[in-house]
């Protein structure tokens, strides 16, 4: 399978940047994954992040040796891994790929059709289906610029216009876990520039139970803090407290509207969208 990518194309289209920790026994299944797509476009770049699993340095060992572009370091963390490989990649667009992830067959060709025919589209992206501990396809949805001010909703695996990913510094590396491709997109967006969705399952997403983000989810500690960070990078752009003290201030003047209004909209949203054609209540709460 491994000679399948070994034409080592000298102008890939596409770079497809893999760091991997310790998870040589997914990896396997994320390269296979892209034997399904058009090897003339795309170039692979794989960075052992200081992995410490036997079986993952003999695997990426053995890749290497076999031609496959291997980059071994010391374990500085996931951003820092896909800098490196950014940095080394010769293709016009990059690919972020989870070394548990697999991407589907469609992706590159969709996503470069779309790419240069707009010079001004960065980011494309996808719906993915789940995988592993849990089923079902995450539809991820349009891009709306409030909405990922509010929390991030798009996922790395998106196929972005590298000249502009080395314009805006590329991935933030002072530790924010988890939050460093939410801090991408806004910087990407900040600058102006336009992502494109695609209503298609392009990816698949490993679902795993200790994974960094799941581990994250019940760590108000670490998700205050790196919320704090990303609020004071931005200063004139976001601003959470805002939005709390909003509906705050909302819920004070009228506590039982408030609650029945938010009772309605999540329980009968068919019904609130009839008031709300009506004008029988406001937009929002």
């Amino acid at each position: 399978m491994v000679d399948t990518f070994l034409s080592n194309n000298a102008s890939p289209k596409v770079s497809i940047i893999i760091p991997c920790y310790n998870q040589g026994h997914f990896l396997k299944d994320a390269l296979a994954s892209l034997a399904e797509c058009d090897s003339t476009l795309f170039e692979i770049i794989i960075v052992n992040d200081g992995s410490t699993d036997e079986f993952t340095n003999s695997y990426l060992s053995l890749l290497q040796r076999d031609g496959m572009h291997v980059i071994f370091q010391e374990n500085k963390g996931l951003p820092v891994a896909r800098n490196v490989a950014i940095k080394a990649a010769k293709g016009e667009y990059i690919l972020p790929l989870d070394s548990d992830n697999k991407i589907r067959g469609q992706y590159l060709t969709e996503a470069i059709s779309i790419l240069d025919n707009d010079s001004n589209t960065v980011v494309v992206y996808g719906n993915a289906a789940f995988f592993g501990e849990r089923e079902g396809v995450w539809t991820v949805g349009e891009y709306n610029l409030q909405k990922l001010m509010l929390d991030n909703y798009i996922d790395a695996c998106a196929v972005m216009r590298k000249s502009v990913v080395l314009e805006v510094g590329m991935y933030d590396e002072k530790g924010i876990g988890g939050w460093e491709d939410w801090d991408l997109w806004l910087r990407i967006s900040f600058a102006g520039y336009k992502f494109k969705y695609i209503d298609k399952v392009l990816f698949d997403y490993r679902v795993i139970n200790s994974s960094m983000s799941k581990q994250l989810v019940g760590n108000f500690e670490k998700r205050n803090r790196y919320l704090k960070y990303i609020n004071e990078k931005y200063p004139d752009k976001m601003g959470h407290d805002w939005v709390n003290g909003l509906f705050v201030t909302r819920f004070k003047k009228s506590p039982l509207k408030f609650l029945v209004k938010l009772f309605i909209k999540t329980y009968f949203p068919k019904y609130y969208d009839k008031l709300l054609r009506q004008n029988k209540i406001i937009t929002g709460l």
